[in-house]
């Protein structure tokens, strides 16, 4: 099945889980683990070129962290958060491939893998 949908983002915030030291960040962030991880995975993922990865520098969920959120042209945005750094980026490209065959983007709780189904922080409304 393919959606009919010709724009979809998976955004990774980068400065998720960041250590800081005199106002400057020190050292690799979680959020920039789970984005290697999850750019890794993805190069063998059949979506990779309809779904590109996007790093954000922050989606103000820091309290949350780590955090990825799937948006698709008419779908609905969704905002996860509380994502473990390792072993979840099969789970975040399993979900968004199911995201990605939704045509409106609903992803019941049912479907998600286990890593997104308690962390969601955001259900947005389309456009």
């Amino acid at each position: 099945m393919t959606a009919d949908v010709t724009a979809h983002s998976l955004f990774v915030c980068k400065t998720c889980a960041s250590v800081w030291q005199d106002g400057k960040r020190v050292g690799e962030s979680g959020g920039q683990k789970l984005l290697q991880e999850i750019q890794q995975v993805a190069q063998n993922w059949h979506l990779r070129d309809e779904f590109p990865i996007k790093e954000v520098e922050c989606m103000s969920a820091c309290s949350r962290s780590c955090v990825v959120a799937f948006s698709g042209q008419g779908k609905l945005t969704y905002l996860f958060g509380d994502l473990p750094v390792d072993g979840c980026a099969e789970a975040v490209l399993e979900c968004a491939s199911k995201y990605y065959n939704h045509p409106n983007g609903v992803l019941p709780w049912s479907e998600r893998p286990e890593p997104l189904k308690n962390g969601i922080l955001a259900r947005i409304p389309s456009l």
